[in-house]
Parts: structure tokens; C-alpha cells; sequence
């Protein structure tokens, strides 16, 4: 118990085990890894910096957003827009020609024309306007319809409420100004295939 141990030979330094999937470097000190980490610190001075740098941000965001919701990028979307039904309705609509996206343009067209001091124009113009929102109120209806049946055989157990109505609203809007921008060209049909 209390006797000498006898000199035995050294033994050799245990082997360093390499786990599976290691690291295979040793754990960095902590002052080490705190050195590499720390970066100068670049808080505001002031509520006015603080406040500008806000809405540096913001803007940036919003500008991102706006680019993603352009392009079509379902991150950014807003609810309405979201999903395989909605993307099925506005290709479906942005495939087609329609009254409704050049309404705005006939109506101004007619407005032009109501100045001319020729009466039979002016009888015709008090005429032309209600035709003109019948054959767009028609057509939209024609277009709702189409688009629930083809989402109804496309995607059947998807949610298809307030469909009709958001293909006709985006048929009567200008294919330029429409948000999100149209993906597919008129005529175009590719579409139908994913």
C-alpha cells in the first residue's frame, strides 16, 4: 500500500478515437472563438439614424417583396394568389385575349368620340358603353365557368371558393398592370400540361 512503485516503461499516449461524422479538429477556446466573432458594434447614435436605417430596411424589404410578387414567387404572394388553383386561373385567363382587359381604352375611345359634333356618333355613343359592360360581364362569366370546371377536374380535392370571380376580376384588368405578372403568352397552352 505505502511501497514504491517500480519504474515500468512509459506507456504509449492513448490513441485519439476519430468519431464518425467528427469534427476532426479540436474545440476552439472559448476567448478564441469569441475573438473571431466579435465585429464592430454599429448601433445608432441617435432616434433619427436609428429611424433611417429602419426605413432603409423596409424598403429594401418592400422592394424585394414587390420583385418576388412580380415574378410570380409564391413566398411573397398575398393569400388570394397563393396556390396550384390560383395559378391554374390566372394562366388560364393571361392565355387568353379578352374585352375586359381593353375596356378601359374602349371607354376612353368612346369618351373621344361623344365630342364629335356628329349626331348619329353621339346616338350611337349613349348606346356602345352598356353593350360593351354586358359583353364583359358575359364573358366573365363564361370565363368563371370555364375555370372551375378545368380546376375542378385538375385539382379536385383543392379549395375552388371565389375562383370564378378571381379569374373574371383579373380578365378585366389591363394584361400589363396585372398583378402578379402574367407567366404565360396569349395563345399559349403549355400551361395546361403541368
Amino acid at each position: 500500500m505505502f511501497r514504491r512503485r517500480t519504474q515500468e516503461a512509459p506507456e504509449a499516449p492513448p490513441e485519439v478515437v476519430v468519431k464518425p461524422g467528427g469534427k476532426g479538429r479540436p474545440t476552439p477556446k472559448r476567448r478564441d472563438a469569441e475573438k473571431r466573432r466579435r465585429q464592430p458594434i454599429t448601433a445608432p447614435q441617435n432616434r433619427k439614424e436609428a429611424y433611417k436605417r429602419l426605413r432603409e430596411k423596409q424598403a429594401t424589404d418592400r422592394a424585394r417583396a414587390r420583385e418576388g410578387m412580380a415574378k410570380g414567387d409564391e413566398r411573397y404572394l398575398l393569400k388570394r394568389d397563393k396556390g396550384p388553383v390560383r395559378r391554374m386561373a390566372r394562366n388560364y385567363v393571361d392565355s387568353r385575349r379578352t374585352v375586359g382587359s381593353y375596356l378601359m381604352y374602349l371607354l376612353l375611345a368612346l369618351v373621344v368620340l361623344n365630342f364629335l359634333p356628329i349626331p348619329a356618333v353621339r346616338l350611337a355613343m349613349l348606346f356602345a358603353p352598356p353593350v360593351l359592360l354586358l359583353v364583359v360581364f358575359l364573358e366573365g362569366l363564361l370565363l368563371a365557368r370555364g375555370v372551375t370546371k378545368l380546376a375542378a377536374e385538375s385539382y379536385p380535392d383543392e379549395d375552388r371558393k371565389g375562383l370564378g370571380l378571381y379569374a373574371a376580376m383579373r380578365a378585366m384588368q389591363i394584361r400589363r398592370l396585372r398583378v402578379p405578372a402574367p407567366q404565360v403568352r396569349i395563345g399559349d397552352t403549355s400551361w395546361k400540361k403541368e
